[in-house]
């Protein structure tokens, strides 16, 4: 199936100021649609969830619905499905109670590929539970993560394993079935970090085989928040800290406070937008697979058009080249700080922004400090024009 770029992009209010996005990696703009959504259901008449009053119930729906389009994003069961301020906060939460039962002489693998929003609440919780934490490199010219590098580094006393599956940084999507497995085999968690992949293709979080699966609705057209996929079971299994008078029940023992349920229903407006952009057949999840799959195969067009621009400049270097990658690259130019290429661009109404972007420990990795290079990610919305300005104006920054 193909995507009809110039209906999705109508669907966009923001292009209408005629700027060109290559900021997706941050966060990606939000349909008119969902925002609709998150307005109508902050004035709708809303309560805490419960079933006496109306209010109640339709918090209590939305809540419900959520945990439903999500599933059916990612390929979950809606009971396995936690929100949460961010990915990082949730991430910082499993780390904190899986660490309570973890002691001196138990290990974490985290890698140098990672965002820091899956290595430093790792790195924290196994400081203060005593463990080890081992380090994966990557190659540092290709981008590539070779699962060797992971599982050379897995012993009878790896507690977790944690890696990204796409790198928000370079792109690069490691092969983490093969990660799964072998941390499996020696009797291993594994937490991934899914939010750079999820808006690029689709996801299927048991044919991963990860055991936690943490994305963030504003990279896929969504509100800010986070969520995490796990079986219902596993989260039962968990130690966690919370109130008293709240439910031990999965998935909310690991929901603080009241959830924000303007934000939710965005996120299943955002899921219903995605299902419906590729015009396909079937149930919800079997529409977003589709989707998703358009969505894939347009981005990489135009990825090809874009490193084929930017390889035309001679001063301009591309930082990693996976073979398997999202529509996310990372560059430098000669004789200028990626800071000021950023600022150049945006003076053409070109948004692609310059640094580590969290992913500080690659950054430092392949030679390129704090200051990282300038990344230019791709969305659905973004078509040849944007590309061909993007080119254009890296050559100006060169001249």
């Amino acid at each position: 199936m193909s995507l009809d770029v110039a209906r999705v992009r109508a669907a966009f209010p923001a292009l209408d100021h005629g700027v060109a996005h290559f900021d997706g990696p941050g966060g990606a703009q939000v349909p008119r649609v969902v925002a609709d959504v998150v307005a109508r259901t902050l004035t709708s008449g809303i309560a805490n969830r419960g079933t006496v009053t109306d209010a109640e119930r339709r918090a209590d729906d939305v809540v419900l619905e959520a945990r439903r389009a999500v599933a059916d994003l990612l390929g979950a069961t809606p009971g396995g499905v936690v929100f949460g301020r961010s990915m990082t906060q949730l991430t910082y939460d499993v780390a904190r109670a899986l660490a309570k039962e973890w002691g001196p002489g138990d290990e974490v693998v985290v890698t140098r590929l990672d965002h820091d929003a899956n290595i430093r609440p790792w790195v924290r919780a196994a400081e203060d539970a005593g463990a080890t934490v081992h380090w994966a490199g990557f190659d540092r010219t290709t981008g590539e993560l070779d699962p060797a590098e992971i599982i050379d580094l897995l012993t009878d006393r790896t507690r977790l394993v944690a890696l990204t599956a796409a790198s928000n940084l370079i792109g690069t999507r490691p092969d983490v079935p093969a990660v799964a497995a072998a941390a499996h085999g020696v009797g291993a968690l594994l937490y991934v970090d899914g939010v750079h992949l999820t808006p690029h293709a689709p996801v299927d979080v048991r044919a991963l085989g990860a055991d936690f699966f943490a994305c963030s609705p504003y990279k896929f057209f969504g509100p800010h928040l986070g969520a995490l996929v796990a079986d219902p079971a596993l989260l039962g299994r968990i130690p966690v800290d919370k109130l008293l008078p709240s439910t031990d029940a999965a998935p909310e023992r690991f929901e603080l406070g009241t959830l924000p349920y303007e934000l939710l229903a965005g996120v299943t407006a955002t899921v219903d937008f995605i299902a419906d952009l590729a015009g396909g057949e079937g149930d919800r999840r079997a529409r977003v697979v589709q989707s998703m799959t358009a969505i894939e195969a347009h981005e990489e067009l135009l990825f090809e058009r874009l490193l084929g621009g930017l390889r035309t400049l001679d001063r301009v270097t591309i930082h990693a080249s996976p073979d398997r990658h999202t529509p996310t690259t990372l560059f430098s130019i000669e004789g200028r700080a990626p800071r000021e290429v950023y600022e150049k661009l945006a003076t053409l109404a070109v948004n692609a922004p310059a640094g580590s972007f969290y992913a500080l420990e690659a950054s430092r990795w392949m030679g390129l400090g704090d200051d990282g290079g300038v990344r230019a990610g791709l969305a659905p919305y973004t078509d040849d024009n944007d590309v061909d300005r993007l080119v254009a104006g890296v050559a100006e920054a060169c001249a």
